[in-house]
């Protein structure tokens, strides 16, 4: 649904509010307050703000009642979104003259919203649209406010819970911090900060938006740092988001010779070292317009995004672009009605469950600016109707760039209206229940070679075994073999390790609770060299009780093991079956060995050479654990493969 708020602040921030009288028809008889009336109105023909204002405060001095000196003054006041200071001037003219200009009324009421004086705004927009001859247009802006302020003085008395606190001056300074970005491990945290420009000697007043980095220690936020020339320059970079692991950063950036438009997304990956040169993501994504605040999701294959392009709901839409498996972005999709409206969406942030997504709009119902809404995705990807976050999150000011921590409990945002360092600065709180994604827990460790315990690169992807669907795909650091992975709740989940010249890593679980960055679930993975003689355990192959027939979700564990054959064509195995000690030899016998016969046959229908395959069944002849426990016996069932060749 459309919030005419929206709409009706469009109507008066756009226009001029009444037409300036001159000579005999302005209403004062002093010579002084019409000299300094005139100068007023030319310096606001050349939009000189302070100019302006100071020539009506002199006009008005002389004659208290200078009726277009008063509306004027309201008027130059609102349009430069300074509303408050709106608000007497127009109540002044319309006690001067309440007929003379009856829109005075609407933009009084307007001011009043946009305040947070919602009760007298409703009552005034009553009086204005009860006069007659007003356009259509204000009548229905007028309805709008008047919606508006109903629901925000519903939302005032029933608020939501909400205790912000601040980051610290670790992070926060007398300057504007604002755009916050983490790892699922909510331990780095990445933000915008507006700095005085260095490259426009002789005006203090130039600033640049430059990226910092902060982690955390202990519970503590360590002094935050400059990201450097790699990442910064001397331009503006800011409204950023980072893969669950940290790995990877899009960012904006706006008017640089590599652009497409005013503003674009860029692209940098962390190498070990440090970070790659930003390259811009290219044309596929970037239009010849505004296109920024990017938002990544947890598998790195969905880029959500705010831009103004063409072919939209409104001025500004949440879009989408999916990554191909060749690395290729696609072309960018409409998130729909459902989220889009005619007004601005924008500030998009994916949880890392990947169905949930936080955005600020001022076209669906709120509290008069940009307020922060929730939208969930069902099974089919359909988005919901968003809802709004409630107050007091919300205000009559805008609110925007929110993010969810992985464990949807800690929120961050940006703020001015709190107690703080100086500007805007950085807050997290905890989110109420209802609002919150659903919860994502993280796994981290180190990837290392088995024999030499040398610290390795390897690639990885979490898949939902009930799907088939990667939920991400992600590496561990070059240099320090350090892995993190967003892992959902309540899932069964695979996970994959690869490299080139190793056998590949399986592993399934399913984590019922979420774990607090203090608490992680720890997993070093060693990756075993490709030589003949070693067996790996197929982790994610299942069959049912006393069945041979593969599960659907076997296929993500053998697709892997049809790619590690085809990567190495001189490789030869053994698949074996084995069984637990319940029931007789011979039956087990049988049941092992068609068990590992159905893994040869989706071998073969995959592309590999039946000459490179064979297959036996042990039972339970070759225990890797006691048949004593359940555990025990659920390891023992199992398949495997062995190098026979190589």
């Amino acid at each position: 649904m459309l919030n005419k708020a929206w709409y009706f602040f469009l109507v008066v921030a756009c226009c001029n509010i009444f037409p300036v009288q001159a000579g005999d028809q302005l209403s004062t008889r002093s010579a002084r307050a019409r000299r300094a009336f005139e100068q007023a109105t030319a310096a606001w023909r050349m939009r000189d703000f302070n100019q302006t204002v100071a020539s009506l405060h002199q006009a008005i001095g002389f004659d208290n009642n200078f009726f277009e000196a008063q509306l004027l003054l309201g008027e130059v006041y609102f349009t430069s979104g300074d509303f408050s200071k709106s608000i007497q001037p127009y109540r002044r003219a319309i006690e001067i003259k309440p007929g003379l200009f009856p829109q005075a009324r609407f933009y009084l009421a307007s001011a009043l919203l946009r305040t947070g004086s919602y009760q007298e705004s409703k009552e005034q927009f009553l009086v204005f649209i009860e006069l007659p001859g007003i356009s259509e247009r204000l009548r229905n802006a007028s309805l709008a406010g008047i919606e508006t302020c109903r629901f925000a003085l519903h939302a005032m008395a029933n608020p939501v819970p909400f205790e912000p606190r601040n980051l610290g001056p670790e992070i926060n300074s007398p300057l504007p911090e604002y755009s916050p970005t983490l790892t699922a491990d909510e331990h780095t945290l990445i933000y915008t900060r507006k700095i005085p420009s260095d490259n426009r000697p002789g005006h203090p007043d130039r600033f640049q938006e430059d990226f910092f980095i902060t982690r955390r220690d202990n519970g503590q936020w360590l002094a935050s740092e400059n990201m450097g020339n790699t990442i910064n320059t001397a331009g503006n970079e800011g409204a950023q988001t980072l893969t669950p692991d940290g790995q990877h950063l899009f960012f904006t950036a706006c008017n640089r010779p590599d652009g497409f438009g005013s503003c674009d997304i860029y692209y940098s990956k962390w190498t070990g070292n440090g970070w790659s040169t930003p390259r811009n993501i290219g044309p596929m994504v970037n239009s010849h317009v505004w296109d920024s605040q990017p938002s990544i999701s947890s598998d790195g294959r969905r880029l959500f995004f705010a831009s103004a392009r063409a072919g939209g709901q409104g001025e500004m839409d949440i879009w989408y672009s999916e990554k191909s498996l060749s690395g290729e972005w696609g072309p960018p999709q409409n998130l729909g009605v459902a989220v889009n409206t005619p007004g601005r969406e924008m500030s998009p942030f994916i949880h890392s469950d990947g169905k949930t997504l936080y955005f600020a709009s001022n076209g669906h119902i709120g509290m008069g600016g940009l307020d922060l809404f929730i939208s969930r995705a069902d099974d089919s990807g359909n988005w919901s109707t968003p809802v709004n976050l409630g107050y007091p999150i919300n205000s009559f000011a805008d609110e925007f760039s929110l993010i969810v921590g992985a464990s949807g409990i800690n929120a961050y945002f940006a703020s001015d209206f709190h107690e703080g360092f100086g500007d805007t600065d950085l807050y997290h709180f905890e989110l109420y229940k209802e609002a919150r994604p659903t919860s994502v827990t993280y796994m981290r460790g180190v990837v290392f070679d088995k024999l030499t315990l040398e610290r390795l690169r390897a690639d990885f992807q979490l898949t939902d075994l009930e799907t088939g669907l990667p939920l991400a795909v992600s590496a561990s650091d070059p240099i320090t073999g350090k892995f993190l992975v967003a892992i959902p709740t309540g899932k069964p989940l695979a996970l994959t390790v690869e490299r080139a010249g190793y056998l590949f890593f399986s592993e399934h679980f399913s984590y019922a609770e979420t774990r607090t960055g203090a608490d992680p679930y720890l997993r070093d993975i060693p990756l075993q060299p490709i030589s003949v003689g070693e067996t790996v355990v197929l982790r994610n192959i299942f069959f049912d009780t006393g069945k041979f027939d593969l599960r659907p979700e076997s296929e993500i564990e053998l697709h892997k093991l049809a790619e590690l054959l085809h990567r190495n064509p001189g490789m030869m195995i053994e698949i074996s079956g084995h069984t637990d000690n319940v029931g007789s030899l011979d039956y087990n016998l049988e049941l092992s060995r068609n068990r590992a016969r159905s893994v040869l046959q989706f071998l073969v229908k995959s592309g590999v050479a039946v000459g490179r395959l064979t297959f036996e069944g042990y039972a339970d002849t070759r225990p890797i654990d006691t048949n004593l426990t359940e555990q025990g016996r659920a390891n023992n069932r199992r398949t495997e493969f062995r190098i026979t060749q190589f």
